[in-house]
């Protein structure tokens, strides 16, 4: 079972996940169809090996367990699996060092997704 990316990662696209992760399993996607893949990181579900170390980097806690994916981010799970198949357009995610979003910034995001903790 792997770790989810969910939408919540949406135009944030913090690499703290991607600094912390031992397999470099975090991509980003460097393809033009924005549609089908937003501007956020996608974990590989094949690669990531359940570590658990990317859920509590994410500073914008935007990562669940599959199983533990809210309803509103279901489709997500399709979203990182569907990586596989397009793999050819993604590249693994570069740390870029920047600064931590406030607990405002993150409840402001979770409003922007309809999703209240």
């Amino acid at each position: 079972m792997a770790y989810i990316i969910t939408s919540l990662c949406v135009d944030c696209k913090d690499t703290a996940c991607a600094d912390v992760c031992p397999v470099e399993c975090i991509y980003e996607y460097k393809g033009s169809d924005k549609d089908k893949y937003p501007n956020q990181l996608y974990i590989h579900p094949d690669e990531c090996i359940d570590c658990t170390n990317c859920e509590p980097a994410c500073p914008w806690k935007a990562i669940y367990e599959e199983d533990e994916t809210p309803d509103l981010f279901k489709q997500c799970i399709e979203n990182n699996r569907q990586i596989m198949e397009d793999i050819g357009d993604f590249e693994v995610a570069k740390v870029v060092k920047g600064h931590a979003p406030t607990a405002e910034q993150v409840r402001n995001n979770d409003a922007k997704w309809g999703y209240d903790r």
